[in-house]
């Protein structure tokens, strides 16, 4: 199917756009998504986050940015800006809702028509909206929406971070984002088997859809204990570099397990900045290195 050309908008400033994909929930896709931003934005790039994992939106608390108020200019919804320079912007559910507690349920038949993409699109954010969705084709209409209207100006990169598996998201995500020729897909397994058998089936929905894979990412690679150095292997070692081997993509690398990363994310902490001696330092900015390393030449 022949891509629709990319009018003119929200995304004209946005030189490249890579999603964050996994076939399997608990891998770790919102945490790569957030140190693959920092990464970026300390190699001197400007960053966006885009987070439409709506059921589980978490980015928001990793960067420290909850309870922050979305607003609208004459060009659409204005992203949350996470650093005092306007390094990192970041649109996500969570600005959305009245209260962290509050759960997004998607439930169908349809019921309601538009009224949350309508009430959002008006700049009301009341969690009576935020609960009452009521079909995967809202969801995709938000998805559409985040795409079309956030203003998210100039950046070097727009990192979307996705939910897990193949859904009607997924699709609405990738369909919106295609006019705009994404970078591709950075997909994120843990090393068990049973994770990596998941993550076959995203690589088969980027080769269906014609996401080309930037790389696979092994995240939660064995623990690195911080007393000995010693490092153990948790959850098994090897399996995403074995897919990647198989699927014929590049492997971009192993992050282990690592308090300090845990509680930055946690704490809201800049990981990249405040922790360059972690075991999981030198992983993330080796896996950023070989983004950028991706990068067209036409485009750099």
């Amino acid at each position: 199917m022949e891509a629709a050309a990319a009018e003119p908008g929200n995304l004209a400033g946005v030189r490249h756009i890579i999603l964050v994909l996994s076939g399997k929930g608990g891998v770790g896709k919102s945490t790569i998504s957030t140190e693959l931003a920092l990464a970026l934005r300390h190699a001197g790039k400007k960053v966006g986050i885009l987070d439409v994992d709506l059921c589980g939106p978490s980015i928001p608390r990793m960067l420290r940015a909850q309870g922050r108020a979305v607003h609208q200019c004459d060009s659409g919804w204005v992203p949350v800006f996470v650093d005092q320079e306007q390094s990192i912007s970041l649109m996500s559910v969570g600005f959305l809702l009245e209260s962290p507690d509050e759960a997004v349920v998607w439930r169908g038949p349809k019921k309601n028509g538009s009224r949350l993409v309508q009430g959002l699109h008006a700049g009301r954010a009341d969690a009576a909206w935020a609960l009452q969705v009521t079909c995967a084709a809202e969801a995709g209409a938000l998805i559409k929406q985040f795409v079309s209207d956030v203003a998210w100006g100039q950046l070097d990169y727009l990192v979307v971070d996705t939910p897990p598996g193949t859904s009607d998201e997924h699709m609405a995500t990738v369909e919106a984002l295609r006019p705009y020729s994404p970078l591709g897909a950075l997909v994120v397994t843990t090393p068990q088997v049973v994770s990596v058998g998941d993550v076959r089936r995203e690589l088969t929905f980027c080769r269906k859809t014609g996401l080309q894979v930037v790389g696979v990412v092994e995240n939660m690679s064995g623990f690195v204990c911080p007393h000995c150095a010693e490092c153990t292997n948790v959850f098994s070692r090897g399996g995403g570099e074995e897919l990647a081997r198989l699927a014929g993509v590049p492997f971009l690398g192993s992050v282990p397990l690592d308090p300090e990363l845990t509680r930055s994310l946690e704490e809201g902490r800049d990981f990249i900045r405040d922790f360059p001696n972690s075991p999981a330092f030198p992983a993330l900015s080796s896996i950023a290195q070989k983004v950028l390393s991706q990068a067209p030449a036409r485009l750099s």
